[in-house]
């Protein structure tokens, strides 16, 4: 069901309201954060770093994209334009030209000594001012976001691209059609049309790689080097799916080997390289002679080989001759239907020159899955006494919750928003935020969603892989706990006498990691079972927080350096970390012992094992004897089964008159897994149940 403009509009407006009541802070910084995370999705931004700053009259400035030593060269300068109204404005030309050039004013005063000179040292607007000053030789490109809840005149065309100091400057403005757009769109992307013959010099002669008449279907091609460095410089990271994208960005740079091959030895790239797998919803082809031509692409998405373009691309930037590079290029085609299904596959599979773990990323990995299990029949407590119930209503996968309830009556729709509450609503980059900072990772998260999720997710995968039994329902509650003291925390901070605006996000991050830490060092544990059973943080964890997040304050901004590149560093954690704060009695009463939380943990594991093997035997039996007698005959007739597998087998053969036992069915579900893996056609959906439950 597709939501009209005007409805987005007033959803995305009452969420803006939403937040900005419910977390205590200004209208316009809820915004900001709320449409940024859009922009992050879209892979216009890595992050998106709050630095505001509004004088009398002739600047203004919102945030900005991260330090441009860690983008490329790119700074990315971001602009807000908040319609206070609950009907759709309209932005004109006029007001785009007045409003890019209060931003392009600020770019040009932050170089000046006297001006910075002019600002407090420990506002947010100094620290950007100083960056921009410190990086400017090192920029390679400006790119100016206006975004803004006001829609674009259909007579504005864009702004042209021009220069500062002899560097690049683009503009790009997000109105709220273009949201509307990018999050209503399929897989909520953009859409991307690579025009190769008519922008990007000629068409490219591809091989068919597929046999007729399937679902599937590939092409091979080998793109010059200079034509993909231009499609890069055209769309940048969103070529890169969205989770290699983050893996990419998380540990930047450019890969060595690769560059060393592009100055030196040009003509061997194709031979050193192993090329790029790429996706797409469509092709145009043309008949070329006996040869195939494709002249235009709809939605590519490069799933590996990111680092190879990026490479390239930062060749091309550095006046390298690219003439003699040429790449070799797996193109498939997914229906978009199947993409959430298909391309995570493909990039797992693909994956190899960097090492992506695909597990580790996609939502569909069963960390992910078993997580939204939870979420989707775990009632929480009622905080009021009512008998009303709610849920915590977990989003793997991007736009869920919109999904879930668009679908509905508007009777539906108001029993969906009683289970499932819009401020128990949380995604992957929260639940990843939320659960780093008892980690002690704050300066991971303060380096924002994308990267902190990647880090995150290699930890998750880490241990899943040891034990996924520690993923529990106890462990799920714990989660929704720890979102309760993260959401505290934001009120909390908003609310103090010292906070002047700025910084907030790393204050946050860093008190809770703060005070978690502590409390590990003693040897303690916070009582997160009764933040869930109350589904609110207790008095004596309240006042530890708000003394904590006073000294945390201070201990942040008391540096030279721009702040929020400050707190991204691990220097600024490890002064975080040695602060002695004061502990209150009834703070220390409010604790429970390590060992307590050990027997929870054990028996929280004793019952996921539980669960495990009841959900195993139920899929073994539910398959039936037909199915497990084609198993057997399958691996029998290759040799592969060991005597003890072959006779458990015919035991299954025989359900319903033998039924294995919970032992023998774990034993079948790994023969089954194993003779999968050597091109046993059954059970793949066996395999992959099981593999979240």
């Amino acid at each position: 069901m597709a939501v009209e403009l005007g409805e987005f509009y007033v959803d995305f407006f009452q969420d803006v309201l939403g937040a900005a009541d419910a977390d205590g802070r200004y209208v316009e910084d809820a915004f900001f954060d709320l449409f940024c995370n859009e922009l992050i999705d879209a892979g216009e931004l890595e992050t998106a770093d709050r630095a505001f700053y509004l004088p009398p009259r002739g600047m203004r400035v919102d945030g900005y994209g991260g330090d441009p030593a860690s983008t490329d060269g790119t700074l990315s300068l971001i602009i807000a334009d908040f319609n206070p109204s609950d009907a759709i404005g309209s932005l004109t030309a006029t007001d785009m030209e007045a409003i890019f050039r209060r931003l392009l004013n600020f770019v040009e005063r932050a170089r000046d000594a006297g001006f910075r000179n002019s600002l407090e040292e420990t506002s947010p607007a100094f620290g950007l001012a100083s960056l921009i000053a410190s990086r400017w030789t090192s920029i390679a490109k400006i790119r100016l976001f206006l975004i803004s809840n006001r829609q674009l005149s259909a007579r504005v065309d864009g702004r042209e691209a021009e220069s500062l100091d002899g560097k690049p400057v683009t503009y790009s403005v997000w109105d709220i059609g273009r949201l509307h757009r990018f999050a209503t769109a399929t897989h909520g992307r953009e859409e991307i049309v690579v025009d190769l013959k008519g922008t990007f010099g000629a068409g490219l002669p591809v091989l068919p790689a597929h046999v007729d008449g399937t679902d599937y279907r590939a092409y091979l091609a080998v793109i010059p080097g200079v034509q993909l460095a231009a499609i890069y410089e055209r769309w940048g990271a969103r070529l890169l799916e969205q989770n290699v994208r983050s893996f990419l960005q998380a540990r930047g740079g450019v890969n060595r080997g690769i560059r060393n091959t592009i100055e030196n030895e040009p003509e061997m790239f194709l031979a050193y390289n192993n090329g790029i797998a790429a996706t797409a919803e469509s092709i145009e082809l043309v008949e070329d002679g006996n040869a195939q031509q494709v002249t235009a692409i709809r939605n590519l998405q490069i799933v590996n080989g990111g680092q190879t373009t990026a490479s390239i691309h930062a060749a091309s930037r550095r006046g390298v001759d690219l003439s003699r590079v040429f790449v070799q290029m797996k193109l498939s085609i997914v229906d978009p239907e199947r993409a959430d299904e298909i391309v995570p596959r493909i990039s797992e599979y693909a994956n190899s020159q960097n090492r992506v773990n695909a597990a580790d990323f996609f939502a569909n990995h069963p960390f992910h899955v078993r997580m939204e299990g939870f979420s989707r029949r775990v009632f929480a407590p009622s905080p009021d006494g009512t008998f009303r119930d709610s849920k915590w209503f977990y989003e793997r996968a991007r736009g869920q919750y919109q999904d879930a309830r668009a679908n509905r009556t508007p009777a539906e729709r108001r029993r969906f928003d009683l289970e499932y509450p819009k401020q128990q609503m949380f995604t992957k980059t929260d639940l990843a935020k939320f659960l780093s900072l008892w980690e002690f990772r704050p300066h991971i998260v303060s380096r924002g969603a994308q990267k902190n999720f990647v880090d995150f997710a290699e930890h998750i995968s880490r241990t899943w892989d040891r034990n996924a039994d520690d993923f529990n329902e106890t462990y799920f509650r714990q989660i929704v706990a720890k979102a309760i003291v993260f959401r505290h925390t934001e009120r909390l901070v908003s609310a103090q006498p010292w906070y002047q605006g700025g910084y907030r996000a790393n204050v946050v991050a860093y008190t809770i990691a703060k005070v978690a830490f502590d409390v590990a060092e003693r040897g303690l544990s916070v009582d997160l079972n009764r933040i869930w059973r109350d589904q609110k943080v207790p008095a004596g964890l309240d006042r530890a927080l708000e003394v904590t997040s006073a000294l945390v304050n201070q201990a942040i901004i008391d540096t030279e350096r721009n702040v929020t590149e400050w707190a991204k560093q691990e220097a600024c954690w490890s002064r975080v970390s040695a602060l002695d704060v004061p502990w209150e009695g009834a703070w220390v009463r409010e604790l429970t012992s390590r060992d307590a939380q050990r027997e929870e943990q054990r028996a929280a594991r004793k019952d996921q094992r539980m669960l495990n093997g009841i959900e195993v035997q139920t899929r073994v039996l539910e398959a039936g004897p037909d199915f497990w007698c084609g198993v057997r005959q399958w691996g029998a007739e290759r040799k592969l089964l060991s005597p003890t597998e072959a006779d458990i087998l015919r035991i299954a053969e025989s359900i319903p008159g033998k039924l294995p036992s919970e032992k023998q069915s774990l034993i079948l579900i790994e023969t089954l897994r194993r003779l999968q893996e050597d091109g046993c056609p059954h059970g793949q959906e066996i395999i992959s149940a099981l593999s979240v439950g």
